[in-house]
């Protein structure tokens, strides 16, 4: 029996059941009621007692009752996790095969061929990928490099490192000699340096784009870059070259062998500062596209009359939309979202360039008279932040021509990230809305539009060379792929997704990793494709592990550890490098800078070589990786090919045609603007 909170009546004599006597009819007040013993007390509420607590001791049992209860919570979801990791089979973590000691601290990383650049303290060095062994130190520079790229050109490497002054130079590497071409933005006056941001090389190496940043100002210097002069110069040095100058550097750091193959020797590598090669020839400078103001145009007609020709109109760049129009918006902006501008507005960044050399595509429209070489960069592709537009110019010019685009390309949202595949043959465009869009560069068309899970928005995008599953295993076709692309996106909240996209079908989105909610130390922070391994990405967290995962099974083959325990900063920013013709990786042993003191200065720092064929649980998987061309047909090619494929040999057909007849494009736009001539002159006329 219970009676509500605060009434009244507080006990009763007996409960039912237990009464001893007759039963007695209270009186009808409680002063007269008779007192009980404290046997017989009996409370309705057993919150009471808490309450009859006086202040402020109530407040500090409820709060002390709270911390016991969450407490209890976060008890029981750790017992909770520890029974669900056990109950889990872990993955087998292997150890690296090679280390590379250092006395200083290797900041960045690249790999070409079978070398590998390491940037440091005053220079960078050069080491043997299967020896482990320093054939080069070029430690001229008083300050650290930060950066570094390595292009494989064939026979040759393009090195461009870049130091803390934003200074970037470039090297050819040519068997045994190491040749400095050009320091790019290095001057006299250190009041007028500019800092180097980013750079990129085409493929093949005929251009090299580098983006620039000085005085509150932002663009992107394009380079042609004359390697075939390089070539004939090294191959047939000067006579009087004087060869004391050319000094043999020691090793610095020399380790056991990571290969156990004998017949690998090591060659040292000669600095040869005697021999100067052709500069690069400067082309064009772009800078970002001012902001769209009123037009001067007076008419329709007038635009078609004046407008040389049909690029870039439609795309925001071409308008007719006048100087009044914009002020009323203006006003319309301001006044609708006064509340929200009257504080002070910080300095507006600078706005940043994401670039690439695309190969020669009917998607651009070139002069017929311009004739490029199979294989080489004849477009530049670049966006920049906050813009719509992916502006398209053509690499077929000198330095007298005025730097316009020749194609624009818009987006519905602002273009967030971008990624070109390494075959040039597909781009994503990922806008702030969280939209892909994905092109097929080869064939010319949109593979579709995909949306990423609404709240996700795109950090980084992958790709990964193009596979099927044969017989319960990943396999990379044994024959050349087309309209077929796969890649996995980085999201902002660091969820993982795999984008498939082929031929005529509309891309599909999956979910690889889930956004960690309540464990944040497994939060991932880079990922890298691994091109030896059919479908395999490389994932590292914040908490320093690193796990090879199957992106067709979604799970953890096996995981990889730096030997030793680390406390690690926090959050971890490794520092890698994937080779993309051998089945390793490298991957700097980090700590936390805590631990060291400036009393450390013989501190090791270490490079570690891990890997794939001598795992046991991937050696199957690196040595069966291409399907036959005849079980492919098989998979691919049925009989009866399906509607989608028909459609799709269709439209291929029709490009072709398309690309056999440009002259009809250039005569169409010529009609119009003769219309529109017409057209005008009768209006003056009335």
């Amino acid at each position: 029996m219970s009676f509500p909170r605060g009434s009244q009546t507080r006990k009763i004599k007996h409960p039912i059941g237990t009464r001893k006597g007759p039963l007695e009819v209270p009186p009808p007040t409680e002063k007269d009621w008779p007192k009980d013993d404290e046997e017989d007390h009996v409370l309705v509420d057993p919150g009471e007692e808490v309450d009859s607590l006086p202040q402020p001791y109530r407040m500090i049992n409820k709060l002390v009752n709270l911390l016991f209860d969450q407490s209890w919570e976060i008890i029981e979801e750790r017992k909770a996790l520890r029974e669900a990791e056990s109950s889990q089979i872990q993955p087998t973590i292997y150890p690296p095969l090679g280390e590379i000691q250092l006395n200083k601290m290797p900041n960045c990383m690249a790999v070409s061929q079978d070398y590998v650049f390491i940037g440091g303290a005053k220079g960078f060095s050069i080491y043997n990928l299967y020896s482990a062994k320093q054939i080069y130190a070029w430690e001229k520079l008083k300050v650290d490099v930060t950066s570094i790229w390595a292009t494989d050109l064939g026979n040759e490497i393009l090195i461009a490192p870049v130091d803390e002054m934003g200074i970037i130079r470039l090297f050819y590497f040519y068997k045994e000699g190491l040749y400095l071409v050009k320091a790019i933005n290095e001057v006299d006056d250190t009041s007028k340096q500019t800092t180097c941001i980013k750079m990129e090389i085409s493929q093949g190496g005929d251009f090299a784009a580098f983006l620039l940043q000085g005085a509150g100002d932002i663009w992107l210097d394009v380079y042609k870059l004359p390697k075939e002069t390089w070539l004939k110069k090294v191959e047939n040095p000067q006579l009087n070259s004087n060869p004391k100058k050319k000094v043999r550097q020691p090793q610095l750091n020399t380790l056991g062998p990571i290969s156990a193959d004998p017949l690998e020797m090591d060659a040292n590598v000669c600095f040869k500062g005697d021999i100067k090669l052709s500069l690069p020839l400067y082309i064009m400078k772009i800078k970002p596209p001012k902001p769209v103001t009123g037009t001067t145009f007076k008419s329709p007609l007038e635009v078609f009359a004046k407008i040389k020709d049909c690029y870039g109109l439609g795309s925001g760049q071409n308008h007719f939309i006048k100087d009044s129009q914009w002020e009323q918006q203006a006003e319309i902006f301001n006044a609708s979202y006064k509340k929200y501008l009257d504080g002070e507005l910080g300095e507006e960044p600078l706005s940043m360039a994401t670039f690439y050399f695309l190969l020669p595509s009917c998607l651009f429209a070139m002069p017929t008279e311009v004739k490029c070489p199979s294989g080489m960069a004849c477009v530049l592709g670049i966006h920049w932040t906050r813009s719509h537009n992916f502006f398209l110019y053509s690499l077929n010019r000198t330095l007298k021509d005025k730097a316009d685009p020749e194609g624009v390309w818009p987006c519905a949202a602002p273009i967030a990230v971008s990624q070109l595949s390494c075959s040039s043959s597909y781009l994503v465009l990922a806008c702030e809305d969280g939209v892909l869009t994905l092109w097929d560069l080869a064939k010319g068309f949109p593979l579709g539009v995909a949306a990423l899970p609404q709240g996700c928005f795109c950090q980084s995008i992958h790709f990964l060379k193009y596979f099927l599953v044969h017989k319960g295993q990943n396999m990379y076709p044994e024959g050349p792929v087309k309209s077929q692309m796969k890649c996995v996106v980085l999201c902002t909240d660091a969820s993982l997704h795999l984008v498939e996209a082929s031929g005529t079908q509309g891309p599909t989105i999956s979910v690889l990793v889930e956004r960690p909610v309540k464990h944040l130390d497994k939060t991932i922070c880079a990922v890298a494709p691994v091109p030896a391994l059919p479908g395999m990405v490389l994932i590292f967290s914040k908490n320093g592990s690193v796990c090879l995962m199957d992106v067709a099974k979604r799970e953890i083959i096996c995981a990889f550890a730096c030997p030793g325990a680390f406390p690690l900063e926090v959050p971890w920013k490794p520092v890698f490098a994937v080779f993309p013709d051998h089945p390793c990786f490298l991957l700097r042993g980090d700590y936390s800078h805590e631990t060291e003191s400036p009393d450390d200065a013989g501190i090791q720092y270490s490079v570690f070589y891990f890997n794939f064929e001598a795992c046991p649980l991937l050696e199957n998987i690196s040595k069966n990786c291409t399907i036959p061309q005849r079980d492919l047909d098989n998979m691919a090619f049925p009989q009866a090919l399906p509607l989608e494929k028909r459609c799709e040999r269709f439209l291929w057909k029709s490009y072709q045609k398309l690309e056999k007849n440009p002259e009809k494009e250039q005569e169409h736009w010529a009609r119009l603007q003769r219309y529109s001539l017409s057209l005008q002159r009768e209006n003056f006329k009335k």
